[in-house]
């Protein structure tokens, strides 16, 4: 089984898709757009056209999946994404930084990197797309928090 994440945006998906490839080192396997989609959908504005009705990022054996959303048939899209994180992990301090770093570019720190008493580096933010993320780094079976 694979529980995937699907993140939604108005008209920025193929943008931040192309961002978060780059961050993670990723691969963008699926960007079909709504100009795309066989005759007889109901999305049929011109503006969609470029909008993109499914997107699928693949990074390691993980995967994000985006699309587009404007109010009229999602009415919340334009409010604050809240309820959730995209939570990365990893067992190497300065990927997580690196994460932590460029995700936050544009956008806002929640909690600043650094480390917790539950592991060596852990920090949250809200990307510049206004999607949530935390960063946390696995802690070594000998790892043990700084003495304050």
């Amino acid at each position: 089984m694979k529980i995937v994440t699907s993140l939604s945006f108005r008209g920025q998906c193929r943008e931040a898709f192309e961002f978060y490839a780059e961050v993670l080192g990723g691969k963008i396997t699926a960007a079909f757009s709504y100009g795309d989609a066989p005759p007889g959908m109901p999305i049929t504005d011109e503006k969609y056209k470029t909008w993109l009705m499914h997107c699928w990022l693949e990074v390691g054996d993980q995967a994000l999946m985006g699309a587009d959303m404007d109010v009229e048939w999602a009415p919340n899209i334009d409010k604050p994404k809240n309820g959730f994180d995209v939570t990365l992990h990893t067992e190497d301090k300065a990927e997580a930084q690196r994460w932590f770093d460029q995700l936050s570019e544009g956008g806002k720190t929640v909690m600043p990197f650094g480390e917790t008493f539950w592991s060596p580096g852990f920090g949250s933010l809200i990307d510049r797309f206004g999607v949530p993320w935390m960063i946390n780094v696995i802690p070594s079976a000998d790892w043990k928090p700084s003495q304050g």
